[in-house]
């Protein structure tokens, strides 16, 4: 065996050359490996003994993208376009042998090869607008080509990878094999040399793209049909625009639109910050005094205490993954009622096909439902998802620390409460932490996990793991108020009721963060939520909000009673501006002695936003988030920030903390209001020209 480069090898087997790509732990393409390629095309071309070449990975994948840590940085030579071409061009057949994931640019190899094979559990994807970019080394201009225009659109622009099977029926592999795969490689290699098959160069196909010519209904039905989950975003209209260039144009030219489009969206706000995003969430995962080699308890079995929304969202995330979950609830009637749910979320997803009957039954064969607190007993993790109330919590752990297992981790579903105050009611604090799950909690992938003072390593670990077992993007924070996400929304909240009665309407505020990107502005989502929640925390801690109170003094909560800060008809959650309520706001201003006025949309935003990054400042400040991206994680994947913008601290940082700081003092300066005096990091990162990321 010939070693090219650091990560290529090149070896003979007979009068097949098989090029194996070793770069852990993703085979990323990096300088080496593209090298690697470039030179082993070039000497197994050149070597007579060599009639056909085969490009195979070793280690748990194939070419799962480019390395990330080339991001941002001078490009360095070879390009991929170069090996590319090469690879296309080569006068001996080329096959690539795949398993694992072939993603972005190691999608875009096996594209160039003449000739694609799989195992059945490999996966083919261009996620590349995730990155807030598109393929940008030929993939819209040959994906389409061989998958047809309408398939080759939806893979990129959701970014989502298909499986072997799929990728076989649509023409994107062109074989399925089993076995060694090198050995599976060079087998189909031989056949192909055996049947005196052509050089199958993508480049040159044109039948899949030839019938959408002359039908441009194809891309504008295509358009309709993404314009809501796309909304905002950049790069799924220029990979639309990409795949026009295919149909249109002949390949080198429409390789010469595709690069265009590329370098437009690689300088693209947008596109800087999904880079961004794409980075911290990797971040999120790191904890400084918590090593990544720290064990973390083994979960063989989870339970949950209560069976309400909350608790039968958080047992479906443990079943969905595997794992044996017990829902322990006081009652019957309200256990029943709970998997009941379950089950009924269960089978809206199988009516959606996103499930089988059978895995309907599985999943909840996995969940197992009593009102007997002694079965938590063997249980390695226990969620408590009662009531946000402290005594009812407390109680709640003082309970569990006679019933569980010594080595078992508590954990409280809270949203606001004292995690430390929790685990007080305990023997083991050590063994206590919060899991803030969010609602639906079987959707929504934020885990913001809250340590105690007295968490233990092993605990904090614990949660850590879990939570990306099952399926969470897990963000550790501290313990004080709202945590990090509820804490910055309560500055939010103080503001959006100010607002409404000094003269915005609720469906103007609302407008104006959707128009920012947000999937709702606050009105609409706390009648999602429930007005209720919100109204009985603040009657527990002694706190007013005039409209809010006012509004559930009359019983509407939301969208569960058909009116809270709108109305809406039965079946539709479509939010309508209610002129009762706007009576209730001008009502409780008058009462106030307040004069309202017209707002611009501009304030409107400003005094929404700023507030929660003056709020981030301070959370920095007293450690509650380990860094700036930890907060924009949790803002983006809790409370729908638009990840185009990056983030709450990132978008601080593209504003200028400058301009920002000084825009809180004239609201300070008009108001007279300390509410709006700048957090003293945000002052002095101010004062020093800097930005909270990388500060």
């Amino acid at each position: 065996m010939a070693k090219i480069t650091q990560s290529v090898d090149l070896a003979a087997h007979g009068r097949v050359a098989v090029l194996t790509v070793d770069n852990p732990p993703v085979n990323a393409l990096s300088q080496h490996v593209r090298k690697g390629l470039h030179d082993g095309i070039k000497q197994a071309t050149a070597d007579g003994a060599v009639q056909a070449i085969v490009i195979v990975c070793a280690g748990r994948t194939f070419i799962a993208g480019a390395d990330i840590t080339e991001f941002g940085k001078p490009p360095t030579e070879p390009s991929l376009h170069t090996v590319l071409d090469l690879i296309e061009g080569s006068p001996k057949p080329v096959v690539s042998a795949i398993h694992g994931t072939a993603l972005g640019g190691g999608l875009e190899v096996t594209l160039a090869c003449h000739y694609r094979v799989g195992v059945k559990g490999a996966r083919f994807g261009l996620p590349e607008v995730k990155l807030g970019i598109l393929p940008g080394a030929g993939g819209t201009q040959r994906l389409p080509r061989v998958v047809g225009v309408e398939k080759g659109l939806q893979m990129m622009v959701s970014g989502d990878p298909i499986g072997a099977d799929e990728a076989l029926r649509v023409g994107l592999i062109d074989a399925t094999v089993d076995g060694d795969l090198a050995a599976a490689g060079v087998a189909f290699a031989e056949k192909v040399l055996d049947e005196k098959r052509p050089l199958k160069k993508i480049r040159d196909l044109t039948d899949k793209i030839a019938v959408a010519r002359d039908k441009p209904q194809i891309f504008a039905e295509f358009r309709k049909s993404v314009a809501r989950q796309t909304r905002g975003f950049r790069a799924p209209e220029s990979i639309v625009k990409a795949v026009e260039a295919a149909v249109s144009l002949p390949f080198d030219q429409g390789i010469k639109r595709e690069r265009e489009l590329f370098v437009e969206l690689l300088n693209s706000p947008e596109s800087k910050a999904q880079r961004y995003f794409f980075f911290a969430e990797r971040e999120a995962a790191k904890i400084p005094d918590v090593p990544a080699d720290t064990p973390a308890r083994e979960i063989k079995k989870a339970a949950v205490i209560g069976a309400g929304t909350m608790g039968g969202g958080i047992a479906m995330n443990f079943a969905n993954a595997g794992i044996p979950v017990t829902v322990v609830e006081v009652a019957p009637e309200a256990l029943d009622r709970g998997l009941g749910i379950v089950r009924k979320n269960y089978e809206a997803t199988a009516a959606r096909g996103r499930l089988t009957p059978a895995d309907v039954d599985k999943r909840m064969g996995l969940i197992h439902g009593t009102t007997d607190w002694g079965a938590v007993g063997d249980a390695d993790i226990i969620i408590e998802a009662v009531f946000e109330e402290m005594p009812v919590k407390k109680e709640v752990f003082a309970k569990l620390d006679g019933l569980a297992k010594p080595d078992a981790v508590l954990a409280t579903n809270t949203s606001t409460l004292d995690v430390d105050e929790i685990a007080a009611a305990t023997k083991r604090p050590e063994s206590v932490i919060g899991t803030h799950f969010f609602s639906p909690a079987n959707v929504m992938r934020l885990l913001e996990n809250v340590r105690g003072k007295k968490s233990s390593k092993t605990t904090i670990a614990t949660a850590m793991t879990v939570g990306r077992r099952i399926g969470k993007v897990p963000v550790l924070v501290g313990v004080c108020y709202g945590f990090v996400g509820n804490r910055m929304l309560h500055q939010r909240g103080l503001q959006a009721e100010k607002l409404i009665l000094e003269g915005a309407a609720p469906h103007q505020v609302d407008r104006v963060l959707t128009d920012f990107g947000f999937p709702m502005g606050p009105f609409a989502m706390g009648d999602l939520a429930g007005l209720d929640v919100g109204w009985r925390i603040r009657k527990g801690r002694g706190v007013k909000a005039p409209v809010a109170d006012r509004i559930c003094e009359l019983g509407r909560f939301g969208q569960k009673t058909g009116a809270g800060y709108f109305k809406y008809e039965k079946g539709d959650r479509t939010p309508i501006p209610d002129l009762e309520v706007e009576k209730i706001i001008v009502d409780v201003a008058t009462s106030m002695g307040i004069t309202r006025r017209a707002i611009s949309d501009e304030e409107i935003l400003q005094r929404l936003l700023y507030p929660m990054v003056n709020e981030g400042a301070k959370i920095l400040d007293e450690k509650i988030a380990i860094r700036p991206s930890d907060i924009d994680v949790i803002w983006v994947y809790g409370y729908g920030w638009p990840v185009y913008r990056g983030g709450p601290m990132f978008w601080a940082d593209s504003i200028g903390l400058r301009a920002l700081r000084d825009r809180l003092l004239e609201f300070k300066k008009q108001s007279g209001d300390a509410f709006w005096t700048p957090a003293p990091l945000l002052d002095r990162l101010a004062n020093e020209g800097k930005g909270f990321i990388g500060a």
